[in-house]
């Protein structure tokens, strides 16, 4: 079963790194972050990839010519293509069910049972999270006193689409839209082919160099237990090309 990544948006919240690298480029733990997307899958078997490439996909396609284990498709999707249509555009490159996941969210999912919850029942299947609030919550009693306070709770009746997916490409293809999450999803929830996969380990995604920073430290042990895993003794480095440019974006020059 090969596994589609999205990676060819331009990352605009991720601005001014983004001018420079793309997102699916800057490092996390040591590693462009669709790297360390790859290598969940890979601890799990499923190491055949189609990149879904365009904004600064020359970049991408330099990264993996030379920093590879796996068997990595890049397929040009366009620029301006929105999230629905570079699945469209590459599902000739795919079997009859697939993996899909952005190139900019890490959780330690289990794979594997996704993948079996999704053999069982067809259609499409979404990984989904409790929302953890991006403010802390201040807790008051019935005469205004403030007792207590809660940093960034998660709220355990609030689920959220966290990605990896795995997809039927008939229903998938039967579902046009430009945008996978306001088109396609709510197409194939109206047919009542979409089943969640309810995910209660880690998970964070990056969409700002503020999140960057915060994942950078967060994911570190889980990336030294994917290294243990995949039996990497000497895990990869990012080419000093990719590592110059990041630090410059870094310096502001």
């Amino acid at each position: 079963m090969k596994v589609l990544i999205l990676c060819g948006g331009m990352g605009t919240r991720a601005y001014p790194y983004t001018t420079r690298i793309p997102k699916a480029l800057m490092p996390v733990a040591g590693l462009p972050i669709v790297e360390q997307v790859m290598r969940v899958y890979a601890q799990h078997g499923f190491d055949q990839f189609v990149l879904a490439a365009g904004y600064l996909q020359d970049d991408i396609r330099r990264y993996f010519s030379t920093h590879t284990r796996w068997a990595v498709d890049i397929v040009d999707t366009g620029e301006a293509t929105d999230t629905g249509g570079r699945v469209h555009a590459c599902l000739d490159h795919l079997d009859d069910h697939f993996h899909a996941t952005y190139c900019d969210g890490l959780g330690d999912v289990d794979i594997i049972d996704l993948t079996r919850q999704h053999l069982d029942r067809g259609g499409a299947t979404m990984t989904t999270v409790q929302l953890r609030s991006q403010y802390g919550v201040v807790q008051s009693d019935e005469s205004g006193r403030i007792v207590g306070f809660l940093e960034k709770p998660v709220l355990p009746d609030r689920w959220i689409n966290a990605g990896y997916f795995v997809f039927e490409r008939d229903a998938v293809a039967a579902a046009a839209g430009a945008n996978l999450e306001r088109d396609v999803l709510p197409l194939l929830s109206q047919r009542g082919v979409l089943h969640a996969h309810r995910h209660f380990g880690f998970w964070r995604s990056m969409d700002t160099f503020k999140d960057q920073q915060e994942l950078d430290g967060l994911w570190a042990p889980h990336s030294a237990a994917l290294d243990e895993r995949l039996g990497y003794d000497n895990p990869d480095i990012p080419p000093a090309w990719l590592m110059e440019r990041y630090q410059l974006v870094s310096e502001g020059t």
